[in-house]
């Protein structure tokens, strides 16, 4: 299937020939997945350069029933940016920082602009946007505020809906809705935004969004601790939370077999302890007060937790490249997971209060099923989010392996569902979780997402087929090639 000649003249008009790509192998890219999961196929990426050009390529697309896909950075990990036939709407030319407000704590950005340029943003004008995730550099706000990502610092500061006091969106009929408002109050109607944020495109396409900022952090200690395991862990976390209170930013859980992925394949990664041991945990405290004293709270913290026989050995990092040393044991995790072959990942949450259970009662049941089988779970342990992810048996081949997908799934899933968890912390639903969902989700609150999704995109030409399984003629089945 070709784009029709005539949608394909209007939509040049439209936003510029330069910016309208065809060509089989431009596309390309566009098409799949970032991890290479899921292959797409889409006839046309449009890169409108504004608002008014995203609202005319959307009324345009609209009035000749083809499907449209926004798109980010393309680093999603669920496949919902991955177009099922119809055209991409990338958005990465809208990328100005609109308006900068020191005062209100406030930053108005357009969709394509990159994490990392925002983070800068915010850093010039002597403030602090908190959202930090490893794909930064590439990963652009649009697609953070679509699938609502969490990140490390969620403990302290939220989710990306916690960050936002408005936004822009243009919606499936190319009406273009404006909450673009800098307020902390405003309790008029419904609230639109937090409609679209979290809603992976499927509801219309955010252009931009006014984002809250903090403090510049004028204080950081950062702390590596080992323990015997999540039990542990846990117990760690709540000397540290009662110690130190809201200075308390990240707390990430990690197993010896995640730290040594890392050792074995990230060139200069160093073992954080002279001792190996069975899990870590990484601390985070920061203060815009450069007299908070925070050193000495982490010194506290831990030393009661090693009187408490919890944590056997523990570092603090003493410079900046130091505390970066740590982190990237941590953040180079999913990458170098890659070298150990094939790895099928869960992206869950449960109450903090059950994170340690979840975790063992997890792996014993997926060595119940498997018991060669790898597990390494990590994660925002401080938040209940774990990444509870399995690599294949060091015998077994990628393909036989990633043919118990399913089967993990179910093991994993009902028990975080049994748990009064979530199957999707982070990383959002679209292809990877939709058929999934059905199981897990309450039947009247799925009812009423079919309900809003029908009233504002009746057509279903926006981002079909992702989070609800919602078919319209235009499209079809999209291949999974891993």
């Amino acid at each position: 299937m070709t784009i029709p000649a005539d949608l394909l003249a209007d939509l040049r008009a439209a936003v510029g020939d330069a910016h309208v790509w065809t060509d089989p192998a431009r596309i390309a890219p566009h098409a799949v997945e970032d991890r290479g999961r899921w292959q797409g196929h889409t006839l046309a990426v449009i890169r409108p350069g504004s608002t008014d050009e995203v609202a005319a390529v959307v009324r345009l697309c609209h009035a000749a029933r083809v499907p449209m896909v926004p798109q980010g950075g393309n680093t999603g990990l669920v496949g919902g940016g991955v177009p099922d036939g119809g055209v991409v709407i990338a958005m990465g030319r809208m990328n100005r920082i609109r308006a900068v407000d020191p005062l209100n704590a406030t930053l108005t950005v357009e969709a394509g602009c990159t994490l990392a340029a925002i983070q800068t943003a915010a850093d010039e004008a002597g403030q602090l946007f908190p959202l930090s995730l490893a794909s930064q550099g590439t990963c652009q706000i649009g697609g953070n505020l679509s699938t609502n990502a969490g990140g490390t610092a969620v403990l302290r500061y939220g989710t990306t809906r916690d960050l936002v006091l408005g936004i822009e969106a243009v919606l499936p009929s190319g009406e273009v809705l404006n909450t673009l408002g800098a307020l902390r109050k405003d309790n008029t109607g419904y609230a639109l935004r937090d409609l679209m944020i979290g809603a992976e495109g499927t509801l219309g396409i955010i252009t931009a969004a006014v984002l809250r900022l903090f403090p510049r952090p004028a204080a950081t200690v950062t702390a590596m601790a080992a323990c015997a395991g999540p039990e542990q862990a846990l117990a760690i976390f709540d000397i540290l939370r009662a110690r130190c209170g809201d200075t308390l930013t990240a707390f990430e859980y990690i197993e010896r077999f995640g730290i040594k992925m890392v050792l074995d394949h990230l060139p200069g990664a160093r073992d954080p302890l002279a001792d190996p041991h069975p899990a870590y945990v990484l601390i985070e405290l920061t203060s815009p007060d450069p007299e908070a004293g925070l050193d000495a709270r982490m010194e506290r913290a831990l030393a009661q937790a090693m009187e408490d026989g919890l944590v056997p050995d523990a570092v603090i990092a003493t410079s900046q490249t130091q505390a970066q040393a740590l982190w990237s044991l941590r953040e180079s995790m999913s990458d170098m997971q890659k070298h150990a072959g094939a790895s099928i990942k869960h992206d869950v949450a449960v109450p903090v209060s059950r994170v340690a259970e979840f975790i063992t009662r997890g792996v014993a049941a997926c060595r119940a099923h498997m018991p060669d089988v790898r597990p390494c779970p990590f994660g925002h342990f401080g938040d209940g989010n774990i990444h509870f992810n399995l690599t294949r048996p060091a015998a077994m081949s990628d393909a036989d392996f990633l043919a118990q997908y399913g089967a993990f799934n179910r093991i994993v899933h009902d028990l975080v569902a049994a748990m009064g968890g979530s199957i999707s912390a982070e990383h959002g639903i679209g292809l990877a979780k939709r058929d999934e969902l059905p199981r897990y989700k309450d039947p009247v609150a799925l009812a009423l997402c079919r309900t809003i999704k029908a009233a504002i995109d009746p057509d279903n030409l926006m981002n079909p087929g992702k989070v609800l399984a919602m078919t319209s003629p235009a499209t079809r089945p999209l291949e999974r090639i891993a």
